[in-house]
């Protein structure tokens, strides 16, 4: 099964035994998210016929899922929601900063995903806007994207927000553009360590109101003193905050937020094989350097769905959040604002949407002719088959 294996096809193959041997333990959002990816692109969900103008070839089609877990999904998802960022972007350089959970906090997070990884987005997005809004350091309101990871490159639970901010902001009177060092943006020392203060104070404060759940290994940790036990060594932790150095322009911006904002677990292309022997794709083992960095590992297909399970979102939950300038509440009058306080045309304005394009289909394979669509069919139907050719007259009696 090498180029062509997918996701889809080891959840086919395996989903039913996993979810058998896990029955009671699988939440109703992880067996939806198991059913998209196996009903992907199969008759399952309908789908068309297309036929060409030109020499009569005919393709079926099946629907996508649609689910945002879907490996094979995310590609026109994230072209749209590109389309509409691009507006947004302004002349000046762009940080990537990320900021990560230590391991003492990961299982927590895992048991009570919507409320801590709540709580990690707003504790982050607080600590870059505090920050920068100290006249010490920036002495502006800043823009932020920022998105959800919660997986490592072996699909283990690694919670971490990855965030695009524009090197500068407006002043805090909003009568200039402040803009950062070339690079250099804000002290990851000084966000590590607020960070810290705000997600550990938030936490105990959900602990104290009862908003947290713990089981298995950690039900003791319902306990308070033993909660506060658990987090003392964490206090003393350096968090550590990552920035890298901006980007080289708007369109690396847009190069890098089409890899990360609809990203899965894993992709169908670090696959390798799914054998006897397991599940085998590409990881990468950041403890390395160089070649050594990139690594092949082999897991059995149930501990391979479980990994890939451990990253379904709780339903409704936003991974994509906008911040500061960007909040959507009033972001057009603020990027009108910095395009202005930066002495740049204003973006054109947005364009109405028009229907769909006649030709939006992939040309046909054997002649390049254009592609019509010339039949629906509904979930769990196939395609009429073509008319017979009428038989040919036999020999007169």
């Amino acid at each position: 099964m090498g180029a062509s294996l997918e996701v889809a096809d080891i959840f086919r193959a395996e989903g039913a035994g996993y979810r058998a041997v896990q029955a009671g333990h699988l939440s109703l959002t992880q067996l939806k998210v198991m059913s998209a990816i196996e009903n992907c692109r199969t008759a399952a969900l309908g789908g068309h016929v297309e036929g060409c103008d030109d020499c009569g070839y005919l393709r079926v089609a099946y629907n996508s899922c649609r689910n945002r877990h879907c490996p094979k999904c995310q590609g026109a998802a994230a072209r749209a929601w590109l389309a509409e960022r691009e507006a947004d972007l302004l002349p000046v350089g762009y940080f990537h900063v990320v900021f990560t959970l230590p391991a003492e906090i990961v299982d927590i997070a895992w048991q009570n995903k919507a409320v801590v990884y709540d709580l990690l987005f707003r504790a982050a997005s607080e600590t870059m806007m505090t920050i920068a809004a100290d006249p010490r350091h920036l002495g502006a309101r800043i823009g932020i994207t920022a998105v959800l990871h919660t997986w490592g490159s072996a699909m283990t639970h690694h919670p971490h927000i990855h965030m695009i901010v524009p090197g500068g902001g407006i002043s805090l009177d909003g009568r200039r553009w402040i803009s950062s060092r070339p690079a250099f943006l804000l002290p990851v020392r000084v966000l590590g360590a607020l960070f810290r203060r705000l997600f550990l104070t938030r936490l105990i404060e959900l602990h104290d109101a009862g908003k947290l759940v713990f089981f298995g290994a950690h039900a003791d940790l319902a306990d308070q003193r033993r909660f506060l036990r658990h987090l003392a060594p964490v206090w003393k932790k350096r968090w550590v905050v990552y920035a890298k150095a901006p980007f080289a322009g708007p369109e690396a911006v847009l190069a890098y937020l089409s890899r990360y904002t609809h990203r899965v677990a894993i992709s169908n292309q670090r696959l390798i094989a799914y054998d006897e022997t397991g599940v085998t794709f590409r990881y990468k083992d950041y403890r390395r350097d160089g070649p050594e960095r990139q690594r092949v590992m082999t897991l059995a297909p149930h501990e391979f769905i479980r990994r890939f399970l451990l990253h379904v979102l709780p339903h409704g939950f936003h991974r994509i959040r906008h911040y500061g300038l960007l909040a959507s509440s009033a972001r057009k009058a603020n990027i009108a604002c910095a395009r202005d306080l930066l002495t740049v045309a204003p973006a054109p304005p947005e364009p109405v949407e028009a229907p769909e394009p006649l030709d939006w289909l992939l040309p046909c394979p054997c002649c390049g002719g254009r592609m019509r669509i010339i039949e629906t069919f509904e979930r769990w139907m196939q395609p009429r088959a073509p008319p017979r050719a009428p038989a040919a007259p036999g020999p007169p009696s």
